[in-house]
């Protein structure tokens, strides 16, 4: 595809890619509520700061894979193809993740379970999947956080129940094969929640420190030239005196505008950059519907929000 026609869009912590769309068209947050037991959840927003819940905060799709059946931190972007892909966090212990695509974000495909630690013995779980796209190498990239037991054996903590997070990840151009796992990112510290937006040539990773002894609980972000690494160092945290996770990143102008879950404090924060660097917030000046859980942001069309409007 055509770099100049190639925009990049954001979503948490998901890449919009595909055909350019209009600065005023309208964003899509995708989340979920409680547990995650009755699936995908949208809500709108004109302006990005103000949403509304979509279908009277119904649920658009009932999770079907594992034996959990949970649609937990569902990622959506507009891929290449046009499609609408996702991947969600399908149960608490299982070594896979869900996956399912669709045109218009209304009637979905076939609910899959890819099992991507599944030749990891010791992996724990398979938390927070993510999808971003290469344009350059036309790759999907889908990430993770997974604890495999004995791994990493200088950040072990009985805190947290013994979770010892680092982010893996696979490739793929069609979802149907998909590569080998690989470690993606090793901060020295327990990892999740990594979010990967595309930024002046480099790659933008915001992520989550998971220390709980002593307590971190907050982003930061990490950078490379090339989306599947090597990363820098993590950064010092971008978020306030609070629990943070969850992020969820999108473009409007020369600002980025990072959402993400209060969770200790049931309310949701956002903070506002142009360099990535000095962050304001505003967590005064956004409203989301009650009980919106993290998920991902990304843009649609006018006329595909019609549809959901009527749903």
């Amino acid at each position: 595809m055509n770099r100049l026609l190639t925009v990049l869009f954001l979503i948490l912590g998901c890449q919009l890619t595909g055909k350019a769309q209009s600065a005023n068209d309208p964003f899509i947050f995708a989340y979920f509520k409680g547990n995650g037991e009755d699936g995908l959840h949208l809500a709108y927003s004109e302006d990005a700061y103000h949403w509304k819940a979509l279908k009277n905060d119904s649920s658009f799709l009932t999770p079907t894979v594992s034996k959990d059946k949970l649609m937990r931190d569902p990622c959506i972007i507009r891929g290449a193809d046009g499609l609408f892909h996702m991947v969600w966090t399908v149960s608490w212990k299982d070594k896979g993740i869900g996956y399912a695509n669709s045109k218009d974000l209304i009637s979905w495909s076939e609910q899959q379970f890819i099992p991507v630690m599944a030749k990891e013995e010791g992996a724990r779980n398979t938390w927070a999947p993510e999808i971003t796209y290469d344009p350059e190498s036309k790759t999907y990239m889908i990430y993770w956080a997974t604890t495999i037991i004995g791994k990493f054996p200088e950040t072990a903590s009985k805190a947290d129940d013994g979770y010892n997070h680092r982010m893996y990840y696979v490739t793929t151009k069609d979802f149907n094969t998909f590569s080998e796992t690989k470690l993606l990112y090793d901060p020295g510290f327990n990892v999740i929640d990594a979010t990967i937006v595309k930024d002046k040539g480099k790659w933008a990773m915001f992520l989550k420190d998971e220390t709980r002894e002593p307590a971190k609980k907050n982003l930061r972000l990490a950078f490379s030239d090339r989306l599947t690494g090597p990363y820098s160092a993590a950064s010092s945290p971008i978020t306030g005196d609070y629990w943070a996770e969850g992020p969820t990143a999108l473009k409007r102008g020369k600002d980025w505008l990072v959402y993400f879950d209060k969770y200790t404090a049931h309310q949701y924060g956002a903070i506002l950059s142009s360099d990535l660097k000095n962050w304001t917030d505003v967590s005064e000046k956004i409203s989301v519907p009650k009980g919106l859980r993290h998920g991902t942001i990304l843009q649609v069309k006018k006329k595909e929000l019609k549809k959901l409007l009527v749903q």
